[in-house]
């Protein structure tokens, strides 16, 4: 990860860079493009990406994980979604934090946001041709609008100031690990660490409906096609997908 690496010093969105390489060729898998200022980045379901320049950091990686089915892609999001998560954890190094996945692909500090990860994926058939893994992580930045009102940074945790060449080299040191992993087929390993780091999972909570209603719930798993399994009634568990369901912070 990260052996063939591309620095721009300003790019609207790095997933899109590497969306452009993979179309005109075919990079070497672990293909890193960074860059200190992402000027057009956006999260999921296109919501923007808010991000003060050189402060933070945006990465994608160019992956091509073709023995994987269309059905297991959501295996892919676990392992960067633990990569990252571990990586936080370990640049933190406090034990008093608490550091979560959030379903389906945001990093908390206790409840705030401290990461997110945008994953575009080519299919061909029945399997995953390539993958672009973009990662947003906020570092340095101290000062965040009221759009953001619960991110937070590793400088606000710590009050130390990052240098984003070092916490590159460490995010793709995880990343290999996790997806070494995922390459040989480890996927109960893969699922038993997201879970344990899946953030409220068996705790009751306030949730939102689509239509607007709230109700509690308790987070029971998370199906093999990415959609959050929850206990919202006595026995009755019920499934969501990302667009369906909000979280009451």
């Amino acid at each position: 990860m990260g052996k063939e690496f591309h620095y721009f010093p300003e790019l609207p969105s790095t997933n899109q860079m590497a969306l452009s390489f993979v179309s005109k060729s075919k990079p070497s898998e672990g293909t890193a493009v960074f860059t200190p200022n992402q000027t057009a980045g956006r999260g999921q379901i296109g919501s923007r990406w808010e991000s003060e320049p050189h402060q933070n950091m945006a990465l994608s990686l160019i992956l091509y994980p073709k023995t994987l089915a269309i059905r297991q892609q959501f295996m892919l999001n676990k392992a960067v979604a633990l990569a990252v998560r571990d990586t936080v954890a370990a640049l933190l190094d406090d034990s008093q934090r608490s550091v979560w996945v959030k379903w389906s692909n945001d990093i908390y500090v206790g409840k705030e946001k401290i990461a997110g990860i945008l994953i575009q994926n080519g299919i061909q058939g029945t399997h995953l041709q390539y993958s672009i893994i973009g990662i947003g992580l906020n570092v340095n930045q101290i000062k965040f609008s009221n759009n953001a009102s619960n991110a937070t940074s590793l400088k606000l945790q710590t009050g130390a100031t990052y240098d984003l060449t070092l916490i590159l080299k460490q995010i793709c040191q995880k990343m290999e690990q996790y997806y070494l992993l995922l390459k040989f087929g480890h996927f109960d390993r893969l699922d038993a660490l997201y879970l344990q780091h899946l953030y409220q999972y068996q705790q009751s909570a306030w949730y939102q409906r689509l239509d607007g209603s709230f109700f509690r719930g308790t987070i029971t798993g998370v199906t093999d096609t990415g959609r959050l399994q929850m206990q919202t009634d006595g026995e009755i568990i019920e499934t969501f997908d990302l667009k369906e369901i909000k979280f009451c912070l």
